[in-house]
Formats: C-alpha cells, structure tokens, sequence
C-alpha cells in the first residue's frame, strides 16, 4: 500500500510542472532507486535523489529554452548559449 501511496504521489507531482521540474522529479526518483539498490540503505537513497534530482533539474532547464544549447569549453566547462 505504501508504494502505490508514494506512485501516486509522484505522478501527482509531474502534473502540472514545467519540464524542469519533471525531469527534476523523474531524475530524483531514479536517482534514490539506483542508490538504495547499490548501497541497500536510505541514506543511500537520500544521496542519489538528491543527485539524481539536481541533475535532471539542470538536464531539464536547457530543455525549456528553446534556441538555445549546451557546449563545452576545452577545459571541461559546460555553459548555455545561443545555437
């Protein structure tokens, strides 16, 4: 019952966000099952969502400009910019 409580939850929270936010969210709960399953713990879990999440949050904000894209600079920098 507790999983179907927390699925329920989760499609609740994509509803009505932008597409930062979703993949936010969808990074964020692949990011606590990848870590609870590697470590078998919540602190793990906790560490990955929180991971997972800021990842898709960053994924997801270049997504919602459009005309703009994602380059890298020589030393490894990644920034955002006019294509």
């Amino acid at each position: 019952m507790r999983k179907i409580l927390l699925a329920v939850a989760a499609a609740g929270l994509l509803a009505g966000c932008t597409t930062a936010e979703r993949t936010a969210v969808g990074g964020a709960l692949a990011g606590a099952a990848i870590g609870g399953l590697a470590t078998g713990t919540g602190t793990g879990a906790a560490i990955g969502a929180g991971i997972g999440g800021a990842t898709g949050y960053l994924l997801g904000r270049v997504a919602d400009r459009p005309g703009y894209c994602r380059y890298r600079t020589p030393d490894g920098r990644i920034y955002t910019a006019e294509c």
